[in-house]
């Protein structure tokens, strides 16, 4: 059996067609909204950009540190690279986005210590639970930077 998948193997696991294809980003959108958990959620959130993740930075990180605190680095790490590239459009330095993926790295962290599930209801209401807890850690952390500007 292979040990690393190719991008285009790794995208067709997580979307269910190819990288591409017509459906690709309906599946991605439909797969991670509809989510059974908030870890499942991040699983099926831009494949692309989870792999290159993966393989650059959590899988190397698992080697040395525990794997939750792999994810929480991966995390932050995501977030510091949505900074800079925001600071560069910007041209001026910004830290929005490493404490914002710093606290979804940590819920998922602990939905998956405490196996928090919400699997038995139905697409709609995960849809609806999934979206919540996208804005209400974006206004977390909207709260948490106006406080400290």
């Amino acid at each position: 059996m292979q040990n690393t998948l190719s991008l285009s193997q790794y995208v067709k696991r997580r979307n269910g067609v190819p990288i591409g294809a017509n459906r690709s980003m309906r599946n991605m959108l439909s797969r991670s909204l509809g989510a059974r958990s908030f870890p499942e959620f991040w699983y099926y959130w831009n494949p692309i950009w989870a792999y290159y993740l993966s393989r650059n930075v959590m899988r190397p990180l698992c080697s040395f540190v525990p794997v939750w605190l792999a994810v929480f680095i991966t995390f932050l790490v995501s977030g510091a690279l949505h900074d800079l590239a925001v600071s560069l459009v910007k041209w001026k330095t910004v830290l929005f986005f490493t404490p914002w993926f710093g606290l979804m790295g940590a819920l998922v962290i602990a939905s998956k210590k405490y196996s928090i599930s919400y699997g038995d209801f139905s697409w709609l209401v995960r849809v609806a639970i999934n979206l919540f807890i996208i804005c209400v850690t974006l206004g977390l952390t909207y709260f948490v930077e106006d406080m400290y500007a």
